[in-house]
């Protein structure tokens, strides 16, 4: 069962789709993404006896269109909607990830389990870009996006063929659906103020960046965490996912999925569904990861179905 929904919160106007019935779960989509790509695996999840509720973020219409756009606010907007939907369990995938790691750390007590999907701790994520050229090369439209007039053109010249490209590179398995694309599309041809304003606050005002960036990093964050990664994800490396469990003061696991890139609930929806749904079943313990040292290799891996 699907319902488009429309919530109002403490922090703006939200559209929403909601999926299946049971214990709420709220699903954050990422950039250049919506609702409609997160949809399978909200409906496997919703198989699975869950009520999995996908908004538009802040800056994607039909939801409000307002700044700002930094992650503090994304995380303030996602304790608004688990709110407003009563929910004490909450996923992210890309910018949504951001959003799950900002609201469990300014809710410590809010949320009993969070999964990010496809982006490791910020913290460990920019420490990484740092020191691997690789990394800004895999990250070259992070900077673009810097650069007024230039992105917003750059985004939506060709009908937005960069849009595609970006999938095709991140996922290079995947063969995205046209609906899945066109709808990511038409939420950039409505305003790309938010879409974009997501990387440029990464870095603006650069005094107050760097003062986030230093507080992010002396946070952990108690809420027991799952990290799902793809191995083959071309937008952000596996590697950035080493060393994140010393931003976790709870229970924190990471498991790399083979055979899935950056969308890896698209490409795989049912054995991702899967690991979530055990990760949050009460019945299954928390456990802590050690370190795994200098490669990915040392977390466990899952193979996609």
């Amino acid at each position: 069962m699907t319902e488009s929904i429309r919530l109002e919160t403490t922090t703006g106007v939200f559209h929403a789709l909601s999926f299946g019935r049971g214990p709420s779960l709220l699903l954050l989509h990422g950039f250049p993404d919506s609702p409609h790509g997160q949809a399978p695996l909200a409906q496997a999840l919703a198989r699975s006896g869950y009520r999995v509720v996908v908004p538009w973020l802040r800056g994607y219409a039909p939801s409000t269109l307002a700044g700002p756009f930094n992650a503090d606010q994304l995380g303030a907007d996602a304790v608004a909607l688990a709110d407003a939907v009563g929910a004490s369990l909450i996923a992210g995938h890309d910018w949504g990830a951001v959003a799950v790691h900002r609201a469990c750390a300014l809710a410590p007590s809010r949320f009993e389990r969070a999964i990010t999907m496809s982006l490791p701790h910020p913290i460990a994520f920019l420490t990484y870009l740092a020191l691997r050229p690789r990394q800004w090369v895999r990250s070259w439209y992070m900077f673009c996006f810097q650069l007024p007039g230039v992105s917003e053109w750059l985004l939506a010249r060709s009908g937005f063929a960069l849009v595609g490209r970006l999938w095709r590179t991140w996922s290079p398995a995947l063969s995205v659906p046209p609906h899945v694309l066109q709808e990511g599309k038409r939420c950039l041809a409505e305003d790309l103020r938010g879409p974009i304003g997501y990387y440029r606050s990464m870095l603006r005002p650069i005094g107050e960046a760097l003062t986030r960036v230093r507080r992010v990093a002396r946070e952990k964050i108690a809420t027991p965490t799952l990290h799902l990664h793809g191995a083959n994800d071309g937008c952000i490396a596996p590697a950035a996912c080493v060393g994140q469990e010393r931003y976790f003061s709870g229970p924190f696991d990471f498991e790399l999925i083979e055979g899935v890139g950056h969308f890896l609930g698209l490409e795989q929806p049912e054995a991702v569904a899967s690991r979530i749904a055990r990760w949050i079943e009460p019945a299954t313990p928390a456990k802590r990861v050690e370190p795994w040292g200098a490669h990915p290799s040392g977390a466990k891996r899952l193979k996609g179905t």
